[in-house]
C-alpha cells in the first residue's frame, strides 16, 4: 500500500463517518495526506485529518479520530489504527500491505514518484543567464545545476515548465568586451576596464580566422567585427558547455532581440497605460516606491538610451505575453538588491508579484582543493568556470554536490572528497546502491532466481525490521519529490537518496537476496528480489532528477 493509497483510504473512512453521524460532507477536503512519524514506534504512518475537520462540523477532535480509527481499521491492509494526543491517529500497516509497496514502484517503473501536484501551472524558468563576454563562472554553474534538477521536478508534478537561457548580449559589457578582443588581437594590452583570460586570446584568434580582414578595418568596423563574431562564438560555447554537462534549454532568447523588435518602446506603453511613469530633467522615470521599492526607477536616460533596467521591463512583459502565469528566475548572490525593483516592476504592469514573479537567490560556491579555495582558472584568469570543475570532479559528482544543498547557502565543494571512491562521498553513496542493485539483478539471474509473476509474489513475507525499514523509505519518495518542487528544493531529493541508500545497505547487510550454495529459491528470496528492484527503481528515478547517471557498475 502506498502512502496515496493509504490516505484514500482516510478519506473514504471519513466519509463513511460522516455519513453515519450525518454530517456535513462539503466539510471534506478533496485530498489528504498521511505523514511518517518521527518514532517509528508511534506506528507506519500518522493522520491530522481529525485536527483539522474537528471545528468545522462541531465534533470534538478526539471523539472525531475515535470514530475514524475504527471506520479506517475495518480497511484492507491495515492492521491498527490508534488515537493519541489531542485527536491524531497512529497507523499501522500488516505485512502484506506494507510489502505490497514493492511490486506497485517496480511496475511503475519511471513514473513512480510522479504525480499531478502542480498540474494546471504554467512556468517559465530563467537560469545561469551568463552574459556572453566570458565562460560560465561557477557560480553560474551552480544555477545550472539546480535549475534543471528544479525543471525536472516541476515536470514530474505536473507543471508546464519552459527553461530559458536570456543572453546580454546588448550593452556596455559587451562593448567592453570587444575592445578586448580587438587589442589583444592587435598584440595590445586589454583595457583597464576590459576583459582577461586566455579565452579572449582564443575567441580573438578564431574571429580572425573567420575575418582575415578584420585588422585591415579602421578600429570601429574592427570592433563591431569583433562584437558580432566574439559574441557569436561565446554563445556557441556556452551553449556546448552546458549541453555537455547535461542543461539543455527551450529557449535562447537574445536581449538585442527586444531592442531590435521595439519591445522596450512597448513595454513602456504598457508602463505608461498603468499610471507609473513619469519624466524629469529629460529623463523617463518608473515610480517603483509605488509598490515598496527603495527608489525610483529609469528607464530611458536624458541621452535617450534605454537602461537595462528596462529591458528587464520588456523581457518579463515578453515572458507573460508568451502565456507564462509564473516567472521564475534565478539569480546570484550579487543580484539580492534586484528583488524590490522587480516585485514593483512587476506590480506597475499590474500583475500581483506573490502570483506572477518569483526570485530565487543563490549563495557562493567555492572550489576547494588541500583546504584552500581554487581561485584561478586555466582559462577565465580570475573565476573558476565550468570546464574547471567538471575536470577537478567530473560531471556527476559536479552536478550531485551542486544541487545537494540549499541553494541559499555557501557552500565549498571539496575536491579530494567528490572525488573519493568511499562511502564519504555523497554521489559515490548513493550511485553505489545503484550499481549493487544492479548487480544483485544479474547474480540472481545466473542462479535462476527471477521475480517471478505479480501474481506469485509474497508481500507479506517482507517482515524483517530492515525490509520494513527501506519499506518506508521508498514510501516516502513521491512526497519528497512533490515537496521539493512545491518549495523549489532539489537538494531534497539528494539527501532523500542519501538515506534510501543508507536504508538498503542495512537491508542488504542483514537480509541475503540471493540463496547459498545450492539453496533452493523460495518464495523469499523472490520477494527480497521485488525491494531489491524497487529500489533500484527509486535511486533511478531519483538520480535521474537530478541529472545524474544511476550506474549498473562501478
Amino acid at each position: 500500500m502506498t502512502p496515496a493509497e493509504l490516505a484514500d483510504a482516510v478519506l473514504s473512512a471519513a466519509h463513511a463517518v460522516f455519513a453515519d453521524r450525518g454530517l456535513d460532507r462539503a466539510a471534506l477536503p478533496e485530498r489528504t495526506a498521511v505523514e511518517r512519524p518521527r518514532n517509528p514506534e508511534h506506528g507506519d504512518y500518522a493522520s491530522t485529518l481529525a485536527l483539522q475537520l474537528s471545528k468545522k462540523v462541531g465534533v470534538p477532535p478526539r471523539e472525531l479520530a475515535a470514530a475514524l480509527a475504527e471506520q479506517l481499521g475495518r480497511a484492507a491492509g491495515v492492521k491498527s489504527v490508534e488515537v493519541v494526543g489531542p485527536g491524531f491517529l497512529n497507523i499501522r500497516l500488516d505485512a502484506a500491505a506494507a510489502g505490497q509497496l514493492a511490486r506497485s514502484i517496480v511496475e511503475a517503473g519511471p513514473a513512480y514518484g510522479r504525480s499531478d501536484a502542480l498540474t494546471g501551472q504554467r512556468l517559465n524558468l530563467e537560469f545561469v543567464s551568463a552574459n556572453p563576454t566570458g565562460p560560465v563562472h561557477i557560480g553560474g554553474v551552480r544555477w545550472a545545476a539546480v535549475g534543471d534538477a528544479l525543471s525536472r521536478l516541476l515536470r514530474a508534478t505536473g507543471a508546464e515548465v519552459g527553461t530559458e537561457y536570456y543572453f546580454n548580449d546588448a550593452g556596455s559589457q559587451i562593448d567592453r568586451f570587444a575592445r578586448s578582443l580587438l587589442a589583444v588581437a592587435k598584440g595590445e594590452p586589454a583595457p583597464e576596464d576590459g576583459y582577461g583570460g586566455a579565452y579572449i586570446a582564443e575567441i580573438a584568434a578564431e574571429v580572425r580566422t573567420r575575418r582575415p580582414d578584420v585588422l585591415e578595418l579602421d578600429d570601429a568596423a574592427a570592433q563591431e567585427v569583433f562584437r558580432v563574431e566574439g559574441v557569436q562564438l561565446m554563445f556557441i560555447e556556452i551553449k556546448s558547455s552546458l549541453r555537455e554537462f547535461g542543461v539543455e534549454f527551450d529557449t535562447y532568447f537574445n536581449e538585442k532581440d527586444l531592442h531590435d523588435r521595439g519591445e522596450l518602446d512597448q513595454a513602456l506603453a504598457r508602463l505608461r497605460e498603468q499610471g507609473h511613469v513619469f519624466e524629469t530633467d529629460g529623463a523617463v522615470w518608473l515610480r517603483t516606491t509605488d509598490f515598496g521599492d527603495d527608489k525610483d526607477r529609469v528607464l530611458r536616460k536624458s541621452n535617450g538610451e534605454w537602461t537595462y533596467f528596462a529591458a528587464d521591463c520588456a523581457y518579463y512583459l515578453d515572458k507573460r505575453e508568451r502565456g507564462f502565469d509564473r516567472v521564475v528566475i534565478m539569480l546570484g548572490a550579487d543580484h539580492h538588491g534586484y528583488i524590490g525593483r522587480m516585485k514593483a516592476m512587476a506590480a506597475c504592469f499590474g500583475d500581483d508579484p506573490d502570483t506572477n514573479l518569483e526570485i530565487l537567490i543563490g549563495q557562493l560556491v567555492n572550489l576547494v582543493r588541500d583546504g584552500a579555495p581554487v581561485r584561478m582558472s586555466k582559462r577565465a584568469g580570475t573565476v573558476v568556470n565550468l570546464e574547471d570543475l567538471v575536470d577537478a570532479i567530473g560531471i556527476d559528482a559536479s552536478r550531485y554536490a551542486l544541487a545537494r544543498y540549499s541553494s541559499d547557502s555557501p557552500i565549498d565543494i571539496d575536491v579530494e572528497l567528490w572525488t573519493r571512491a568511499t562511502r564519504d562521498n555523497p554521489v559515490y553513496y548513493v550511485q553505489y546502491v545503484a550499481a549493487r542493485t544492479a548487480s544483485v539483478g544479474r547474480n540472481a539471474a545466473e542462479v535462476g532466481l527471477t521475480r517471478g509473476d505479480a501474481d506469485a509474489f509474497h508481500p507479506e513475507l517482507l517482515a524483517d525490521e530492515k525490509e520494513n525499514a527501506l519499506l518506508k523509505a521508498l514510501a516516502e519518495f513521491p512526497a519528497v519529490v512533490a515537496s521539493a518542487a512545491e518549495l523549489r528544493e532539489p537538494h531534497r531529493v539528494a539527501r532523500y537518496l542519501e538515506g534510501l541508500a543508507g536504508a538498503y545497505h542495512r537491508f542488504y547487510d542483514n537480509c541475503r537476496i540471493l540463496p547459498r550454495g545450492d539453496e533452493e529459491i523460495t518464495d523469499l528470496h523472490r520477494a527480497r528480489l521485488w525491494l531489491n528492484d524497487a529500489t533500484r527503481t527509486v535511486i533511478a528515478n531519483g538520480l535521474r532528477l537530478l541529472g545524474v547517471s544511476a550506474p549498473e557498475r562501478m
